[in-house]
């Protein structure tokens, strides 16, 4: 496969780190503003700077970079946008501007073999459409810039002279909302890179279904198309989807945009993702007596026809990616059965009784 040396490194930093090498002393990175994106109007949610955190790279990781886009969920509408504008989410003033660097961040060569001297960086989510939305709000009263697109290319274009520009391999990554939007600008990045760099991607918890809901709803559609009318986000989505999807909002859905990505991409998902299942599969409206509690609560509390809901999911998840799968000189992927939603910036899930195996190999 296009992707097998992440896929191995990613197993690697994962799966075989003793635990005592894990526990020592956090990485804490410093934020970076980026200056002047004022003036290209990349500005977060309240309309502060947009920041990243970046570690150096250093011996022969020295021109190679690894990009992780911060996850963090969506705002559809103007009073969530509102509320989120007041928080992390939605503005760097409310930032920690230290962030811990671990999992495929580390810069412990015993934790994160490939990627431990590497250029690292983070790039910090205040936007609340994935870095995709281009359009403003104002009734005169209120204020809101949806402006992730522009953001994400302020970023690119604050890093590019600090050796971006020259960079030999590229890794693009990012958790849930994060990894969404590794789906959206994959290709992208890779046009804005030297035409002679190894570029490749990683989606971490973002393949997010179009699924309906146990009560037969499309929620998580309903909630894409309300966050692509709202910031303006169509006009951002990759131009094949959109010219030749019936509908071109279901090119928000990695499902339906991955056909059309170029660059080679790996896929890290669970099957039962935990986000997923609260909130696409069993979301609150959907449940409204609360019979899913117990099983949301813990999967061993699920009774039989849960778990047959469960396993539905896990199918829908195996047969959206099935047409990538045989297509592999396109990339990879690793998806596992964990209760879990985002792995590689973490290693906790590796270290259960319960771990995945791979091959006969415990990832204990």
């Amino acid at each position: 496969m296009a992707s097998l040396e992440i896929v191995l490194s990613l197993l690697f930093f994962l799966a075989f780190a003793p635990w005592s090498i894990y526990s020592q002393q956090k990485l804490l990175v410093g934020m970076t503003l980026v200056k002047n994106a004022t003036a290209h109007g990349a500005v977060c949610l309240d309309g502060s700077l947009p920041a990243y955190h970046l570690h150096r790279g250093f011996g022969a990781g020295v021109n190679n970079w690894i990009l992780q886009f911060e996850g963090g969920g969506w705002c559809n509408d103007i009073p969530s946008c509102l509320e989120r504008a007041k928080t992390r989410r939605g503005s760097t003033r409310y930032m920690s501007k230290l962030e811990v660097f671990s999992g495929i961040l580390s810069n412990n060569a015993s934790l994160n073999p490939d990627f431990y001297n590497w250029n690292r960086v983070k790039l910090r989510y205040c936007d609340g459409a994935s870095f995709s939305g281009d359009s403003k709000f104002d009734n005169g009263t209120s204020l809101l810039y949806f402006r992730g697109q522009r953001i994400w290319e302020a970023i690119i274009h604050d890093l590019l002279p600090k050796g971006l520009a020259s960079a030999h391999k590229a890794l693009l990554s990012g958790c849930s909302a994060g990894g969404l939007a590794t789906f959206l600008h994959c290709d992208n990045f890779t046009k804005m890179l030297p035409s002679n760099a190894s570029v490749k991607c990683l989606s971490d918890a973002g393949f997010f279904l179009d699924i309906h809901d146990i009560s037969l709803n499309y929620t998580k559609r309903s909630l894409y198309h309300s966050l692509i009318a709202l910031q303006g986000i169509e006009k951002n989505l990759n131009n094949n989807c959109t010219r030749l999807m019936n509908d071109p909002k279901q090119c928000l859905f990695p499902q339906y945009a991955l056909r059309y990505i170029t660059t080679p991409f790996f896929i890290l998902n669970s099957a039962y993702d935990v986000y997923q299942f609260h909130h696409s599969l069993v979301p609150p409206s959907a449940d409204v007596h609360g019979h899913w509690n117990r099983c949301k609560l813990d999967p061993a509390a699920c009774n039989a026809s849960q778990i047959k809901v469960l396993q539905g999911m896990r199918q829908d998840m195996i047969t959206a990616l099935y047409p990538f799968y045989k297509n592999s000189r396109r990339g990879g992927m690793f998806i596992n059965s964990c209760f879990a939603h985002c792995q590689s910036e973490s290693q906790d899930t590796w270290f259960a009784v319960d771990s995945p195996t791979i091959q006969n190999k415990v990832t204990t």
